[in-house]
């Protein structure tokens, strides 16, 4: 498959179905988490040995023209203007100066898949076809008729199977073409599904190739856009996408999946719930593009846009049932699953635990014991000890991380952590005075064991589920583990969230806070949660800062630690807490099938390698193999 094929991807329509959005914008350049559609098609292609690529135009012409000029794929693309749309057949045969030199892979400008093109192209190379249709089963698109072998026998809307040698499929849109299948396109507008059904009868094998079961979404609706934009911020494990250019967040209030595109400007406090900012900057003057989105002030379930706003249903975007109010949320790695439902006038969110869950129990005492003490954790509402459910106060779904990703000024983020860090300091000295009152706290010991644990965590879960570095037992390296947990283990205990990062501190739109996922608490080293949330791998603070933040901390409880001393377990913590987070990073991309973790490993070992320059003295084995990943 080392010979060449041309691309072609029609890009020349009006996008009716997607009106109003597509009077602004050209289908092939909406937006996807700052990346058009024809980019992202592209960039899936472009691991084909591809010689031209083929680009029809006719709707706004000169934004695609321009999109490709500014593009890496510049010097490879040929245009092929039409004066009037020529359709599917049309369009394919104005390009035929191009298309007839060699096999040529055609994909549709509004496809959005993680179908293997490659396989596709290697199926259609090997097996003598004309034409190849990458097809699955799609009942809402169904109208492809084949034969047991796959060959095409028909299309037409509603068909339904009529014997067991026949099979109904949907075709994607992208296919693989034969030079010689131009000549069944006549000049000027056409289909090329005719042309499909006039090589078939000319005795010509039509083939397809099924890739039912992969992602695909055709974006010709507002709903199919957004629930694609959505999916893709689902599949990458977040909820929030804000451009870098976006300007005045601090006006910005975001609560389920919100996505901000290049240029807003806010001056003016605004709400959002499942909605899609379109680039302001298209059309208009002026901050949001000339509109004063402002004016409504709460938006909800809607593509916004300079002069435009769309209104879709939850059910349209998300693609479920949303019954007694019952909407999923949550998208971290753990296995219980979150809704938000309706409790009165108020949303509440549900937690369904497994019956096994061993957690469950502890975190009920942990809430009551944590309330008592008006720690902020989300108020515990209803509880069920046998189904092992609880419904919780909404803490909304704007965590610190979602926060952090809208740009702020400085002062304004330091303000922030200050406010965390205030309730850190609350939990490792006053409340902790009171650990005894909740005996699974008191008991639950951060202790040697378990910073052996987490350094075994490490080893077994990165260093060789990741990069297969192997651990002999008795080596150099294990011991210095024993070491470190040795010391570690010698550290005063407090009461410690364990996992105190910003995807586990939700703030509420009165700026408030709530804790939440502190089912893991135990009595530990107060260093810990400091290391976990100035040092988070999820977010990166500058030095600065994060110096200005500890040494916050330390004037804090400066009462019941030595400064320097805590400066010493802090280094010894940052190292354990690093090594955990990559185990953790290991697991759940490997065992729960959860990729979008691997995202935060170069900032985990980044953070780690920081870590050892303190202490390679100490830990010289540590240090030669951090400072190889």
């Amino acid at each position: 498959m080392n010979k060449p094929i041309n691309i072609f991807i029609p890009a020349a329509g009006f996008g009716e179905r997607l009106r109003p959005i597509t009077n602004l914008i050209p289908k092939p350049l909406l937006p996807v988490l700052g990346k058009s559609v024809l980019q992202i098609v592209l960039e899936k292609l472009s691991g084909l040995p591809v010689g031209k690529i083929g680009i029809n135009l006719h709707h706004k012409k000169e934004a695609v023209e321009e999109w490709i000029k500014q593009s890496i794929f510049h010097e490879k693309v040929v245009f092929f203007p039409e004066e009037n749309i020529l359709g599917t057949g049309g369009a394919l045969k104005n390009a035929e100066s191009s298309l007839n030199e060699n096999t040529f892979l055609v994909h549709n400008s509004d496809i959005i898949s993680d179908m293997d093109s490659g396989k596709l192209l290697e199926h259609h190379l090997s097996s003598g076809n004309l034409v190849t249709l990458a097809v699955h089963d799609h009942p809402k698109f169904n109208n492809v008729s084949v034969d047991s072998n796959g060959f095409l026998k028909g299309v037409k809307a509603g068909l339904r199977s009529s014997s067991a040698n026949e099979r109904i499929v949907a075709f994607t849109g992208i296919a693989v073409y034969e030079p010689g299948f131009l000549k069944f396109l006549p000049e000027g507008p056409s289909s090329v599904v005719d042309a499909w059904l006039e090589a078939v009868s000319a005795g010509h094998k039509i083939g397809t190739f099924d890739v039912s079961g992969c992602y695909w979404s055709d974006i010709g609706t507002p709903a199919a856009y957004a629930a694609a934009v959505f999916d893709f911020l689902k599949g990458d494990g977040e909820t929030v996408y804000v451009h870098p250019s976006t300007r005045g967040c601090g006006n910005v209030e975001m609560q389920g999946y919100v996505v901000i595109e290049k240029g807003w400007d806010f001056d003016k406090n605004i709400s959002l719930r499942n909605c899609i900012l379109l680039p302001s900057l298209l059309t208009g003057e002026g901050k949001g593009g000339g509109w004063e989105i402002s004016s409504h002030g709460a938006f909800q379930n809607c593509i916004i846009g300079p002069d435009l706003s769309v209104s879709l249903s939850e059910p349209e975007i998300f693609g479920v049932s949303l019954e007694e109010d019952k909407i999923p949320i949550g998208t971290g790695g753990s296995d219980r699953k979150y809704y938000r439902v309706k409790r009165g006038r108020k949303f509440a969110v549900l937690m369904q635990c497994r019956r096994d869950d061993p957690d469950f129990i502890r975190q009920m005492e942990y809430t009551r014991f944590f309330l008592r003490y008006s720690v902020p954790v989300p108020d515990l509402l209803e509880e069920d000890l046998d189904e092992k459910e609880a419904v919780f106060e909404d803490a909304g779904d704007t965590s610190l991380y979602n926060w952090l990703k809208c740009p702020r000024e400085g002062i304004e983020s330091e303000t922030m952590y200050r406010k965390v860090i205030d309730i850190l300091v609350y939990i490792h000295t006053n409340v902790t005075d009171y650990a005894a009152e909740c005996l699974p706290l008191k008991n639950r010991l951060f202790d040697y064991k378990y910073f052996r644990w987490e350094t075994d965590y490490f080893a077994e879960r990165f260093l060789e589920g990741i990069r297969s570095l192997k651990v002999e037992h008795g080596s150099n390296l294990e011991n210095e583990f024993h070491q470190l947990a040795f010391l570690a283990d010698s550290f005063p205990r407090t009461i410690i969230h364990r996992d105190f990062q910003s995807q586990n501190i939700m703030v509420r739109p009165d700026g408030g806070l709530r804790i939440i996922d502190f089912q893991g608490a135990r009595m530990g080293p107060s260093a810990y949660d400091v290391a976990s949330i100035l040092w988070d791998p999820y977010h990166r603070l500058e030095d600065s800062m994060r110096e200005r933040l500890v040494d916050y901390y330390i004037t804090k409880i400066e009462d019941k630690f030595d400064a320097d001393y805590f400066r010493q377990t802090l280094a010894v913590c940052r190292l354990q807490r690093h090594m955990q987070a990559l185990g953790a990073y290991g697991f759940l991309s490997s065992e729960k099938g959860k990729k979008y973790f691997l995202k935060y490993v170069p900032e985990g070992i980044r953070l780690l390698k920081e870590d050892v320059l303190l202490v390679k003295d100490d830990y010289p084995e540590l240090y030669k193999v951090v400072m190889g990943l």
